[in-house]
């Protein structure tokens, strides 16, 4: 029903994220369906409405679900939360278990600086964060046009390494590897998960691509204040 990262993250962190099995997360969001026992959550999550942006809130002043793609807190028992079925989900806490962070990277946001604007509000020293990539469409599964592969060659020309050529214009980029490559260059080298394919692993992850247009996966950070 859950994946736990296998990360070195301190005792108070506390990580998850939902498979097809715990159900569609939009409706635990909606309030249709409760978010199940199993997830352990001390709270309501920091729910977002999430625009493929760049923008980040403190998970611990949120009142209303606010337009936003990342969320971070340093505050006990909130729960910071993305919602994907093919994005990557990026979620980051720092080795004293102080502060922790949730961030929707899908291409959009990837390119535009989402990952680079939620280290920036955590406001931890970036080598003394921790990195875990939860599932994403893989690799050998996103198919993109010559104008996504310009967008991120832009802006770092040393990233071609994460494309690779496809059928006639189209490429094949790495998600993965992309996230890595921006979260290493902000200083953070605790990179840890990757390698799901949410569109060929159909059995245990939703996926927009592969048509589960409804079906969304949670990721969910949250700190204990036991420490």
């Amino acid at each position: 029903m859950f994946i736990r990262p296998e990360w070195p993250a301190p005792a108070a962190v506390h990580a998850l994220v939902s498979t097809r099995q715990a159900g569609d997360a939009r409706q635990w969001r909606d309030g249709s369906v409760p978010v199940p026992a199993e997830a352990g959550l001390p709270a309501a999550p920091c729910w977002l409405q999430q625009v493929h942006g760049t923008t980040v809130v403190a998970a611990h002043e949120v009142r209303e679900r606010p337009e936003a793609d990342a969320a971070w807190t340093n505050q006990p028992d909130q729960p910071c939360v993305v919602l994907t079925a093919d994005c990557l989900p990026v979620l980051l806490c720092d080795r004293a278990g102080s502060t922790v962070a949730a961030a929707h990277a899908g291409w959009r946001g990837l390119a535009a600086g989402v990952l680079e604007r939620t280290v920036d509000a955590m406001g931890c020293p970036s080598a003394d964060l921790l990195a875990w990539l939860g599932p994403a469409i893989g690799p050998t599964a996103f198919e993109i046009g010559p104008d996504v592969r310009e967008t991120f060659l832009r802006r770092d020309p040393g990233c071609s390494a994460a494309f690779s050529p496809g059928a006639g214009d189209r490429w094949h980029a790495d998600l993965y590897r992309l996230a890595r490559r921006r979260l290493n260059g902000l200083g953070v080298r605790d990179v840890r998960g990757g390698g799901f394919c949410t569109v060929t692993e159909g059995e245990r992850f939703f996926s927009y691509r592969r048509g589960d247009r409804e079906g969304r996966m949670a990721s969910l950070i949250w700190l204990t204040g036991g420490g």
